[in-house]
């Protein structure tokens, strides 16, 4: 997540200001066309120039998204504004963030009460367990295949028409749930539609966070924000969706998710910029070509593909006591209040986390605990090994929440590595991957526990998990910052050069 050393603007700015209005110093004329790197260099590879299009956001709140190639990772980060907010409030003082956060809190409430409304309305016309728990998982399947086969979406069209478009399908999708007429079928398919569609959203959103908030620690903590929203509503979107549904029918709280779609929609299309494509429209090929070439260019990188196992891995390893929550308040003997409490440890560590890491460390420390969290994140899971009690293990969760905070480092490292023109792809790719990897965690730690008992089982994970990631730790620091790779496009075609 964070490079520091992003100039700020020297005087104000009015919404009619554009790129090419910015004053240039004296004497600084047109800066000298960069040099060719010589084999010799072992400096980091210059990432591209921004398209032309593509200059740096011009809200009047917003910094310039310059970049300076040569800058370290862990240089300090230098105020958002002069004597204005800063923090979290910095992020905040951005108008067209305002809108994004806000349009992400109402798709999200709407996914998340719609997967429960949609869960019980099945359940309520099949009266079978397999299928609601199947209507329940298709939330997640889908990531891998919508991730991968569209994730040129997210670079080939502009980045607004995209975000409105996938929130008008989900809301096209709830729509045609609501209908009484729609068969079983019809509702698992459009579960399926709805979930293809979040990643590319998902994607789309991170990478449109570069234009509105820069690639500095705007950028941190605006992803931060998202997050925790994020997390936030796993604790509050399903109890929102139980009082929605003591009071009103599963169609009727599918309904209600309707217009928070629309309303998330009507955000996101007042509210935002109309920026152009990163790829110049994808005029050079396929929408299928796009995705594959991009996810060969994302996973063919050794930096980049060491930082994206690290957003991934971690998670396959920490899901598990969330997973076997259930039997392991079985296995102790505890009932349904032990439970909810297992059940909210581990998000309201990493909330708490996160809130501090964001607020209180200067963005050099948060780049510093990248690795050190990284690699000892998992390490409170062993405690479950001892069978504790429910306060002892809520604490071990609470404490395995709190090591996610390493990601909001991570971020700005990400972002740093991966270039403009496959920015949309990469973090579609990485949303996929992620949501993917936390099911399959979640059947790995299942399966094993038909074998084994719970608590060696999450014990066992926090040992395999933490052996996992010191090698991929290590293997984050040979790549550093030097590995970078530069794409260029040329008649709508992927060439890239790396640094090794």
């Amino acid at each position: 997540m964070p490079r520091d050393t992003d100039p700020l603007p020297d005087r104000p700015r009015d919404a009619t200001d554009t790129p090419c209005d910015r004053p240039v110093p004296p004497g600084t004329g047109t800066p000298p066309a960069p040099r060719p790197a010589s084999p010799a260099t072992t400096g980091p590879v210059p990432l591209p120039a921004p398209h032309p299009e593509r200059a740096g956001p011009c809200d009047p709140s917003e910094p310039p998204a310059l970049r300076v190639p040569d800058a370290p990772l862990t240089a300090p980060d230098a105020p958002a504004t002069a004597g204005g907010p800063r923090g979290y409030g910095a992020v905040f003082a951005v108008r067209e963030f305002r809108a994004v956060f806000a349009a992400h809190l109402l798709s999200l409430l709407g996914v998340v009460v719609s997967e429960l409304a949609l869960t019980v309305l099945v359940y309520d016309l099949t009266a079978s367990p397999l299928l609601s728990a199947l209507t329940f998982a298709l939330g997640m399947l889908p990531y891998l295949v919508g991730g991968t086969l569209f994730a040129g979406i997210a670079d080939r069209y502009p980045a607004r028409r995209v975000l409105v478009t996938c929130d008008l399908i989900c809301a096209g999708c709830v729509a045609v749930m609501v209908l009484p007429g729609t068969p079983v079928a019809g509702l698992l398919v459009l579960r399926c539609l709805v979930a293809a569609v979040s990643p590319v959203f998902t994607g789309t959103r991170m990478a449109a966070l570069t234009d509105i908030l820069g690639e500095g620690d705007l950028f941190v903590l605006g992803r931060s924000l998202l997050r925790i929203v994020s997390q936030s509503a796993l604790l509050a979107g399903f109890g929102v969706g139980g009082l929605l549904l003591a009071v009103v029918s599963p169609r009727g709280a599918i309904t209600i998710t309707v217009a928070t779609f629309l309303c998330s929609a009507a955000l996101l299309r007042l509210g935002t910029r109309d920026r152009p494509a990163r790829t110049g429209g994808g005029a050079g090929g396929t929408l299928l070509k796009e995705s594959l070439s991009g996810a060969r260019l994302v996973f063919g990188h050794r930096r980049i593909r060491a930082l994206m196992l690290l957003f991934w891995l971690p998670p396959v390893f920490v899901v598990a006591p969330e997973a076997l929550a259930a039997p392991y308040a079985d296995e102790i003997g505890v009932g349904s209040t032990a439970l909810g409490l297992l059940m909210c440890a581990m998000p309201v560590g990493s909330i708490a986390a996160e809130l501090y890491a964001g607020a209180a460390l200067s963005p050099r420390s948060r780049s510093l605990i990248v690795l050190p969290l990284a690699g000892a994140g998992l390490l409170p899971l062993v405690l479950y090994g001892f069978r504790p009690g429910v306060a002892l293990a809520a604490v071990a969760l609470v404490l395995a929440g709190a090591g996610s905070a390493y990601v909001i480092g991570l971020d700005q490292w990400f972002v740093e590595a991966v270039p403009d023109e496959l920015r949309g792809r990469a973090m579609t790719l990485l949303t996929a991957g992620l949501m993917t990897l936390q099911g399959v965690g979640m059947a790995l730690a299942g399966l094993a526990a038909e074998f084994f008992p719970v608590h060696q089982v999450v014990a066992g994970a926090g040992v395999l998990g933490t052996l996992c990631l010191l090698l991929l730790v290590a293997e984050v620091r040979r790549t550093g910052p030097a590995h970078r790779i530069r794409t260029e496009v040329r008649d709508g075609e992927d060439r890239h050069v790396t640094s090794r």
